[in-house]
């Protein structure tokens, strides 16, 4: 069966979803005569009259209306097939997307271990507060903080939180004789505002009610807009910070930090997961990535 001519379709489209031919026109770079020339077109090659002309505009008609629902959803998978053959089209390139905190803390100092075991892959790491979208090809293995489920997503559980309080030893050496989780209520907190926008996460408060210790209504220190910077500032003697295990690997390694009251923690309510597409992984590079990503995972 012959389509109709794809101009006049995005004339069309974009005149309902718009709510005119004027608006219409602003956003395909047309003028309104054209836009409508081209719906004229359309109602004429479909023997059809999809728009009620009125003095003050036009107004789509009942099968107009639902013409146009199955058009933009035509064109949104034509989209997506688009985005995603673009993404596919060197098929060594693999995008993954986590949070910054994980990204800068957890990912990226892995990635040499990826290069020497696949070097042929290529890893494109995108940093996101937002939820990347998957379907939409935006990403091709998403590492997220949840509780799940995820619809039409393949998910597995990858990482477990667990909040612990850590200083550096610079700040240590200036306040000696930190015994109890009770003795931080003198000391700069270093605080995240990541962690207080997600409910129920284990921010101050909720540390220090898990272990077991009454924290008073108001406790100072500085307020930071990521984790990653509230880590900084712990790093450089600025106070106490909490975080979760999996972000501190490097930091507690290479002694730039050092976690307080022999490592009580409290676990948190989300974990993180992998998520991908299902059958992402019939791609060899993403089904590498995915397993490298679950050892690393398991090794801590």
């Amino acid at each position: 069966m012959k389509l109709p001519p794809l101009a006049c379709l995005r004339a069309f489209e974009a005149a309902v979803r718009t709510g005119g031919f004027a608006r219409a026109a602003d956003e395909l770079a047309l003028t309104p005569n054209a836009v409508a020339h081209q719906v004229k077109q359309l109602e004429e090659w479909l023997d059809m009259r999809l728009f009620e002309r009125h003095a003050r505009g036009v107004v789509p008609t009942p099968a107009g209306s639902a013409y146009a629902a199955a058009v933009a959803d035509t064109f949104e998978q034509l989209s997506a097939a688009t985005r995603q053959l673009l993404v596919r089209r060197d098929d060594r390139v693999v995008t993954v997307t986590a949070m910054p905190s994980l990204v800068t803390r957890w990912l990226m100092p892995r990635l040499p271990r990826l290069a020497v075991r696949h070097p042929d892959i290529e890893v494109r790491v995108l940093a996101s507060v937002k939820h990347v979208d998957l379907f939409h090809g935006e990403a091709d293995v998403a590492i997220r903080l949840g509780r799940g489920p995820y619809p039409g997503l393949a998910s597995e559980e990858l990482l477990i939180e667990n909040f612990v309080a850590v200083a550096s030893p610079r700040f240590l050496e200036a306040h000696p004789n930190l015994a109890t989780p009770a003795d931080l209520f003198r000391l700069p907190l270093l605080h995240d505002e990541m962690i207080d926008a997600l409910p129920d996460e284990v921010d101050w408060p909720k540390w220090f009610e898990a272990v077991g210790v009454k924290p008073p209504r108001r406790l100072a220190g500085h307020l930071f807009s990521h984790t990653y910077l509230t880590l900084e500032a712990a790093i450089a003697g600025q106070g106490v910070a909490l975080a979760g295990e999996h972000i501190l690997g490097d930091a507690i390694t290479g002694g730039r930090l050092r976690v307080l009251f022999n490592g009580l923690s409290v676990k948190g309510p989300y974990q993180y997961h992998l998520l991908r597409l299902p059958g992402a992984e019939v791609r060899p590079a993403v089904a590498a990535v995915c397993d490298w990503v679950r050892e690393e995972a398991r090794a801590g």
